[in-house]
């Protein structure tokens, strides 16, 4: 499952036209976001922990400046569709990086990084620049951040806020495998399969989806890893004329905020982790805590449903609708069939946000009447599908900063016996989570750990928010990398609440402390409790 903070008002635009298409009748996958312009001359004797020849690169890197714009709409590649431009308080820009840290810097090893950035409203109290990651990994920051912006306007006062398409996503050389029509058929295949026959045919589209990926993007595959991107906000830091990094992580953004304060301790500002991903969870444990999230995500979701409303799905009628899907798929709209997989996807991505509970209860009662139009949109909103059926790089983003990071390789005799164990967690989830764990399978590039190193010992203080009924990434990894972070570095602030992260929730005890952190510096007390 992707671990991305998703732009809602996107998605629900998207979920609207679906439902207003309702009224008038219709025709009949792959899971899982004002600094003043430096000279650079203040950080010239700035290192990184990447070697001698990687200092280097980043040191010539740091001198440049970024050349400040107005924003051009969104690419096909960052947003599944093209849409309009950011509003005139957004400016874009392009740092230039080294694509190997571990080279010196030539025209030959450069990655463009793509930049965003809304100026502080209170210039003469900025603190300087906030820089956000929504997680995925994949997710566009470029996009996410201006469609979020609403949220973060109170720390905009004394922020610039900053964010930027990691590497291998969206306009940052963003990684590509298939073609629009191969996607719709590849996230549309059978993800569960039952028999040896259906698991070599599950194994060989994924290895045939990472030589696509090879193909079209084989130059930067081995260089898109979380430790690279976390060089490159290093870098982000120095050329926005930082001393420190202030940092704003969603999801794998948490990971991400991790790597670096392990690689620079001493270059960690205000930084805040929410929706946290286990540190210490290998890709097998990560796909069974997930599956237990969106389990309890579902039965909190079924619970509260039966409170407001007599039309509410019971565990039963969702198994059983997906095994019927799995058999005999149903219309979708514009020609394509709702499956099993989309079908997942679609129920797995309506659980990130209670925002989207209403869509669930009435696309499952739609797909028990043969109109799968609604639970296809959320299946396409988890893949990254646009409504003219354009693919961003979401999903192939996502795999491939997985695969360079996680060495595993699991093949179906692996994957078998674990089956039962997820299958137990979650009738709903566990089969299709079970063999998502075929992701890296076939992959042309080698992974560069089996859990990362995210200790920081002499780091400032990091927030750590955990949401008790998180379905994506759950409230125990909050827990463990605030003890990987390393003793005094973190503070943990529990929200018990629903749906992926905390910030954004709404909830006024969450913002008020997370603003009084970033704004003010104001640690909670420990082990503080919102609800």
């Amino acid at each position: 499952m992707t671990r991305s903070a998703r732009a809602r008002g996107i998605l629900t635009a998207a979920l609207l036209a679906v439902t207003a298409a309702g009224c008038t009748g219709s025709s009949g996958g792959g899971t899982g976001s004002g600094a003043s312009d430096p000279s650079g001359a203040a950080h010239a004797n700035e290192t990184t922990r990447a070697g001698a020849a990687g200092g280097t690169a980043a040191l010539e890197a740091a001198r440049q400046k970024p050349d400040w714009k107005p924003c051009p709409p969104p690419t096909t590649a960052q947003s599944g569709s093209s849409g309009g431009a950011p509003g005139p308080d957004w400016e874009c820009a392009t740092l230039h990086a080294p694509l190997d840290y571990a080279k010196p810097r030539s025209r030959s090893n450069t990655i463009d990084i793509a930049l965003i950035r809304a100026k502080a409203t209170d210039q003469a109290r900025r603190i300087g620049s906030l820089i956000f990651n929504f997680g995925g990994p994949g997710g566009s920051g470029i996009t996410t951040l201006p469609a979020f912006a609403a949220d973060y306007e109170n720390l905009r006062t004394r922020y610039d806020l900053v964010s930027f398409d990691p590497r291998g996503v969206g306009r940052s050389s963003g990684v590509t495998c298939l073609d629009d029509g191969q996607l719709d058929a590849y996230y549309a295949a059978d993800a569960t399969p039952a028999t040896p026959p259906e698991q070599k045919a599950l194994v060989d589209r994924v290895t045939a989806y990472a030589a696509g990926c090879e193909r079209r993007s084989g130059k930067v595959l081995p260089h898109v890893g979380t430790e690279n991107s976390a060089r490159d906000m290093d870098l982000m830091r120095q050329v926005l004329g930082d001393a420190r990094l202030h940092y704003f992580g969603v999801s794998y953004g948490t990971e991400l905020g991790g790597v670096y304060a392990h690689l620079f301790p001493d270059k960690v500002g205000r930084a805040l982790f929410d929706g946290v991903v286990d540190p210490g969870a290998d890709p097998v444990q990560s796909a069974l805590g997930q599956t237990q999230g969106f389990q309890l995500a579902l039965t909190n979701y079924m619970e509260a449903c039966t409170r407001t409303s007599d039309n509410c799905p019971t565990e039963d009628q969702i198994s059983a609708l997906l095994r019927r899907l799995g058999k005999e798929p149903i219309p979708g709209g514009g020609g394509r069939d709702l499956t099993r997989s989309l079908a997942t996807s679609g129920i797995a991505q309506s659980l990130y946000s209670k925002d989207f509970w209403d869509y669930l209860t009435e696309g499952i009662e739609d797909a028990e009447n043969g109109d799968g139009r609604l639970l296809l949109s959320l299946g396409d909103a988890m893949n990254g599908r646009g409504q003219d059926g354009r693919y961003s790089t979401l999903q192939s983003s996502l795999n491939a900063i997985t695969c360079a990071d996680f060495a595993q390789r699991y093949t179906a005799a692996e994957i078998e016996p674990r089956v039962p164990a997820f299958r137990k967690a979650s009738p709903v989830f566990g089969d299709f989570m079970a063999w998502s764990l075929t992701q890296c399978t076939g992959w042309p590039v080698k992974g560069a750990w089996r859990t990362p190193d995210v200790s920081a010992k002499g780091s400032a203080p990091i927030l750590v928010v955990g949401n008790t009924g998180d379905p994506a990434t759950p409230y125990e990894g909050a827990k463990r990398m605030a003890q990987e972070l390393g003793p005094g570095v973190a503070a943990v602030l529990t929200f018990r609440g629903e749906g992926h992260g905390a910030y954004d929730s709404g909830n006024a005890c969450v913002k008020g402390a997370v603003d009084a952190y970033l704004l003010n510096g104001t640690v909670p007390e420990t082990d503080k409790i919102c609800s």
